[in-house]
């Protein structure tokens, strides 16, 4: 019974985590309908994430 409630959890704040990213984009965003557009968003902040570290690393 935890699966079941747990699987409809996951997919519950999956779908509200698309829907809030979305609405907060505004209208000239792209909105996130296919894993391009995600493979985009991941790309740029794994690369704010990295040109991060190298400010901190030195």
């Amino acid at each position: 019974m935890r699966l079941i409630f747990g699987m409809i959890i996951g997919a519950a704040l999956t779908v509200g985590g698309a829907y809030m990213a979305d609405a907060m984009a505004g209208r000239e965003a792209k909105p996130i309908v296919n894993w391009s557009v995600v493979a985009e968003n991941i790309d740029t902040v794994t690369a704010l994430a990295r040109a991060g570290w190298k400010r901190i690393a030195g």
